[in-house]
Order: C-alpha cells, then structure tokens, then sequence
C-alpha cells in the first residue's frame, strides 16, 4: 500500500563544474584509484559506459564524474556509482574505507561481494546517506552491526538484496542508534520476525518509510499514519495486511487515488479514509471486503456513480441516483450519503413493501431529494432518518410514513409545509427548522413518553403552545423561535425537570415568564428574546445551578437589577437589553458574584446611578482569556442534538446577530441608560473585552488611560456622554480598534 504525499530527493548533489582545481587530497585519490583496480565490470551489462572507467590519474580526483569533494579542503565527501555494473569485493581492507570524510555513499545497482568478516563501517562517522539496494547478497546480522555505528544516518536503502534478513532486535536497535534517520528503505528485506509495533519507535519526524514485500505479519499499529512529517508510506505486499481488521487514515492531507491494495485485506471491518484529498474514482476492489461493518470515506473528492456496497460517502462529488432495489441489496445498518449535491434518491416501486431488515440510521442531507422517500416505511429496524437540507416541498401525508419506527428524525432546511409526526411512531428528536409549515404547532404522541428534542425554529407556526407539550417530562430541547407564536407561556414548561434548552425567541407571546424554575437542575439555555413579555424576572431561576444563558431582550419586563442571579457559577451571558429595568446597579456584593460572565448587555433600559466597580472587579474571565476562538456547542444527553447559542448585539450602530458565541468574545454594553459618575479605572484590567460600549448616558470627567490596556478591543463607543479632558494618547495601544465612537462629548486632542 502506497501512500504518497511528496517525495524529494536525499542524495547530496554532486560536485559543481565550477569547483576549484588541483583540492583532491592524495591519500583520498590513490584510495579512488585503487578501487578502480580492484574492480570489474559486469558481463551483458546494459549500461552502454562505465564512469569509473572515465577516471584519469592525471586529473584531480574532484573533477570525475561520480565524486563530490568539499571544496574548502578537499575531502572527498559524496561517491555516487549508482547503476554502473559494478563487481567488487566490499571487504575490511576496502580501499573506500579510507575515505573517512565520506558523506553520501550510493552503490546501488552494482554487485558486491560481502565477506563473513566485520566491515569498515566504523570509519564512516560523517555519513549521512547511505544506498546499498540491490547490490547482492547480504548478511543480515553482520551488515546491521555495522550500520548501527553510523549516528549521524538520515538515509538508509538495502531493498532488494539477497538473504537479508532483520529480526526485532535488530530493528529495535537500529531505530535507538540511529535518531537522526527520517528516509528508511527496506523493500524484499525479510522482517517476518520483527513486531509492526515496533514501527512506533520511529522518530516522530520520519517522513519517508517503504518497507514493501518484507514479510511482516501481525497488526498493523494505526498511529504511524499520524506521523506529523510523513511523506511517502508504502506496505505493499505484506502478510499483515491480509490480518488487518481495523484501518483509519481519517483528517490527514492524503492524496491521489485511494490504493487498490485495500481490496486485498480481507479480514477488515472497519476502513476510514475521510476528511482527506482523495480524488478519482472508487476502487471497485474496496467490494471483495465482505467482512466490513463500517466505511467511511466522506469528505475527499471522489467522483463517480455510486456502487451498492458503500457505507459513507459523504461530502464528496458523487452523482446519480440510488434506488429501493440498491438499498435493499445493501447487508448495512449505517448509510451515509450526505454532501453529494447531484445525488438523488429514486421513487420508483413505492408500493411494493421494501423491509431493508439491518437498516437502522439513512443521513442523505445535502443532496438532490425533491421527495420524501415513503418506500422507507416499511424499515421496520431504521431508527435515525437525516434527510435535511434538499428540496422536499409541500406537505408529508400520514400514509407516507405510517409505519415507521424512527427516533430521531431530522427534516430541517427544506420547504415542508405541512407534517403529519403521529405516522412516525414513537419520535426522541424532531427537527423541522428553517422550513415553510403553518398553521399550530405539530401535536406530539405522548402516549408513552419518548420525546427528548423539538425544534422547529424558522417557520411560520401561529397560535399557541398546546398544553400537551407539558407532557413531556423527559424533553430536553425546546426550540420554537422565529415563529409568530403567541399566548402565554405555559407555567408548565418551567416544571419539566430535564429541560436544558428553551428557545422561544422572536415570536409573540405575551404575559408573565413562568416562575416555575425551581426543580430544574439541567436548564443551561433560556432565550425569550424579542416577545411582549412583561413583569419581573421569576426569581425561580436562582434555582438553576446550570445556567449559562439568559437573554430577556426586547420585552417588556419592569424589575431592578437581578443581582440576585449572581449567585449562579456557570452564568456566562446576561442579556436585558431594551426592557423596563430601572434603578441602580447595587455596588455592595460579594467577590465571587457574576465571576464566569463573559457577555453583559443592559442597554436601553433605565438604571441610574454610578457604574458599579465592584462588577467590573469580578469579571475574571474578561481577564486575560485564552484557548482558541471556539464556538461554545454542547451536544445534549439523550437527543442526538448539538446546540449552538446566538444573541444580537449592538456593533458598528447596528444591530447584529452572531449565530455562534465564541469563548473568547466578551462584551459589556451599558448603552442608553441614565448611568452618571466617571468612567472607572478597573474598567482597564479588563484587557479581554472585545466589546465595550457606554454611550448614551450621562457620564463625566475624562476618558482613563488605563483603557489602553485592553489590547484586543475591537469596539470602543463612549460618544453622547459629558466627558472633558483630552483624549489619552494609551488609546492608540489598541492596534484592533475598528471602531471608535467619542463624539458629543467635550475632549480635546490626544493627551500628550
């Protein structure tokens, strides 16, 4: 099995036509020439000239072909004889063991003579590269004893010679010797005894290793394929590969075509070559592979027709159109398709009754589906149906699905108006989001209480929330926003124990938020975003240990400032923009209040007073935030259902939605509001914030200098204020400021 990333040439180049004359040392030149008379040229040899024979004693030894010298003192330092036909005894008493300052040495392709007797190796201390393939018959034991005296080896070959045999001592030893090597070739060496784990010994920057037709046996360790430096990787023809049962080259930057050598590994089960570069066409051998239970090689660029036997072909460029009758031949329970955007699925034979006995999970997302597949309702073991983000339109009857098992079903992202969800059976997850369905909410069975997910965001759903939803003790996900929902928000909902997501954002209800709260242990989300909400926050919430995410924006809640929901150790986001809050914000708390808060917004409200300090100073994860910039997902127990959180903030004088909060994203916006008093200096230790906004209310004095200590602000807006004073030059630290707003206020130029 070959495996090639990019292969670059090791030997050293040879002597330049430039090279001064006349540097050839002599003891270095009568060792050349009495190699050339002890050495015979090869009967019927292709080779129409010999370049040993070009050697002229007249001539410095640094201007024949074949040889590289180094030019400062005149030591031979490369002999390249490669290919030449050569016949010599290699032997302890070897004229080329007196070129001690040797370099590279390429022999290959000659025959050499190889004595029972120990070598000169030894006086090779500099050699770096060393070629000796197909040069004869070899000793194994006696040849390794001496290539082990060689440390500074980076290039090894002796493929291809006779009898050359290497047990796992040698090799270990081999790899412990010689750290320095990254280029090791061993094809046809017999290595029936050394153990494929030992492959792991090797430097984690080897880039090039062949070891084809050497016999080995046993399982193959997985990890060598994450060598970070890897360039060329070829195993072909080993026994091993016949005993291999589990194989992953998964997420690596692998090329080329996908080796047709794999169809020859009969006893594997598992093969993944995903989220590579793969290209061409599928080797049709990858079907003799009639042990395999799981196959995956989504994300490359393949291309063809699909054959029946594939497992998971996601994400590449895969065309044509599967039918009933190939689903049906398919011995599978997990089939993968999505991401082929010319793939269709075939409708023809609806009413015969397909049973495909082992299917349990059909993903087709991201293809070419204009039909719900109802052939599908006779797949009495299918559990898990994704079929989201295609063309289906129009409505799903019950006669297209009655009959179904499913558990989780995910239709989102198609232009469905209408679903019928009793035919399904008993449903874990549902996912109807950004589609065209009208009219009330889908009426759920709760018969038996199955239900763990819903959403069915981004439609046009009216009315209210059936009272049955409250019914569904083990729901775990609620998602309806974006509807033009309304009534009031059933007091119920706050009693379901499991809930961890609730989203009913930008829809219509109206009323009080239920103050129910008080046995939700597992409530990590409540998004009520963008409603007619009145009243005051239920102070139920003070209950739920777990919540991170709490945004009330865009309502019409009347309450003070709910200090009380400091107390909450995981509250990250705090979200009351453009409500009724008024009073001040209390400066007396304790120190660990608020600590995990990353994002505050509190703006067009009506809180007075001066800025709380004592708020600022307990911010600690607005302080020096590191790690990567990661969206915060959380897959939710017992759903199948990754979550991602969104808000709306006010950047640039507009408003924008950031579908994906980011660890790293801090921001405090005290926009509009009546707050009076100077900006604080504890403001400055904040040096994480990337958004900080203050305009609009009625502050005095001058703008801090430590504000310059916030090195990745982004947005700065203390404009419509009554600050004075001059602008402090630290401000011109902040290198990722793109906006800057200190208009309406009364500063001078910057402060010198």
């Amino acid at each position: 099995m070959l495996l090639q990333f990019r292969v670059q040439s090791s030997s050293p180049s040879q002597s330049s036509p430039d090279s001064p004359p006349h540097l050839c040392r002599p003891e270095e030149h009568s060792a050349l020439l009495d190699f050339k008379n002890t050495t015979k040229w090869l009967k019927y040899c292709p080779i129409s000239s010999d370049i040993i024979q070009t050697w002229n004693e007249s001539k410095d030894c640094c201007l024949w072909e074949g040889i590289t010298c180094d030019n400062m003192k005149g030591h031979v330092i490369g002999l390249d004889l490669s290919s030449n036909c050569l016949e010599a005894n290699l032997t302890t008493n070897s004229s080329l063991f007196r070129l001690e300052k040797l370099q590279s040495l390429n022999l290959s392709h000659n025959y050499f003579h190889y004595p029972n007797i120990s070598f000169g190796f030894d006086r090779w201390k500099s050699l770096t590269y060393l070629n000796l393939s197909h040069t004869g018959y070899m000793d194994g034991s006696l040849l390794f004893d001496e290539i082990f005296l060689l440390p500074k080896l980076v290039s090894l070959d002796l493929s291809d010679n006779y009898g050359l045999f290497l047990d796992n001592i040698k090799f270990q030893m081999l790899v412990h010797n010689l750290t320095e090597l990254r280029f090791l070739i061993l094809d046809s060496v017999n290595m029936s005894l050394v153990v494929p784990s030992s492959l792991l010994n090797l430097a984690s920057s080897f880039e090039h290793l062949s070891l084809s037709s050497c016999n080995l046996q046993g399982n193959f360790p997985s990890q060598v394929f994450q060598f970070p430096s890897l360039q060329l990787l070829d195993l072909s023809y080993n026994y091993y590969l016949r005993e291999i049962t589990y194989l992953d080259f998964s997420s690596n930057l692998l090329e080329g075509q996908i080796p047709d050598v794999i169809g020859k590994m009969h006893k594997l089960t598992h093969l993944s070559f995903s989220n590579n570069s793969f290209g061409g066409e599928i080797p049709a051998s990858i079907s003799n592979l009639t042990h395999l239970t799981f196959l995956s090689l989504s994300s490359n660029e393949l291309l063809g027709r699909v054959p029946s036997w594939i497992i998971d072909l996601s994400s590449n460029n895969l065309s044509g159109t599967i039918t009933p009758n190939m689903l049906l031949k398919l011995d599978v329970e997990d089939l993968d398709l999505s991401n082929n955007s010319l793939l269709s699925l075939s409708h023809n034979g609806t009413a015969v009754n397909y049973s495909f006995p082992k299917l349990q999970s059909l993903r087709f997302s991201s293809c070419n589906i204009h039909k719900f597949p109802s052939f599908l309702r006779k797949a009495e073991n299918l559990q898990e149906l994704d079929i989201s983000k295609n063309k289906i339109s129009s409505q799903i009857h019950k006669w297209e699905v009655e009959g179904m098992s499913l558990s989780s079903l995910d239709l989102s992202y198609n232009f469905l108006t209408g679903i019928d969800l009793f035919g399904f059976g008993y449903l874990e997850t549902v996912d109807l989001r950004s589609n065209l369905l009208q009219g009330s909410l889908p009426i759920l069975s709760t018969t038996r209480d199955f239900m763990r997910g819903l959403l069915v965001l981004g439609n046009n759903l009216t009315g209210e929330i059936p009272s049955s939803y409250c019914n569904l003790t083990s729901l775990r996900v609620l998602f309806l926003a974006n509807n033009s929902l309304g009534g009031k928000i059933p007091e119920c909902l706050g009693n379901l124990s499991d809930l961890s997501i609730l989203d009913l954002g930008m829809n219509k209800f109206h009323g009080r938020i239920p103050n129910s709260f008080v046995n939700n242990s597992f409530l990590r989300t409540l998004e009520l975003n963008g409603n007619q909400l009145k009243g005051r926050l239920p102070s139920s919430l003070v209950s739920c240990n777990q919540l991170e995410v709490l945004d009330v924006g865009n309502n019409n809640l009347n309450d003070s400032f709910p200090q009380w929901l400091g107390v909450l150790p995981r509250l990250r986001v705090l979200i009351l923009r453009s409500n009724l809050f008024h009073g001040a914000i209390s400066n007396s708390m304790p120190t660990f209040y608020f600590s995990q808060l990353r994002i505050i917004d509190v703006s067009q409200n009506d809180f007075t007073g001066l800025l709380p300090s004592n708020h600022f100073k307990n911010l600690t994860t607005m302080r020096d935030v590191t790690g990567a910039d990661k969206a915060i997902w959380e897959y939710i127990v017992d759903t199948n259902i990754y979550y991602m959180d969104s808000l709306t903030i006010i950047m640039k004088g507009l408003e924008v939605t950031l579908v994906r909060i980011f660890k790293s994203f801090t921001t405090i916006d005290f926009l509009s509001n009546r707050f009076h008093g100077q900006i604080l200096e504890e403001l400055g230790e904040l040096n994480s914030l990337v958004l900080l906004n203050l305009s609009h209310n009625s502050l005095t004095g001058g703008i801090p200098s430590s504000l310059g200590k916030m090195t990745i602000l982004e947005s700065l807006d203390l404009s419509s204020n009554k600050l004075e004073g001059r602008i402090p030059e630290q401000l011109t630290n902040l290198t990722f400021l793109s906006v800057l707003k200190l208009s309406h206020n009364e500063l001078a130029l910057l402060e010198k």
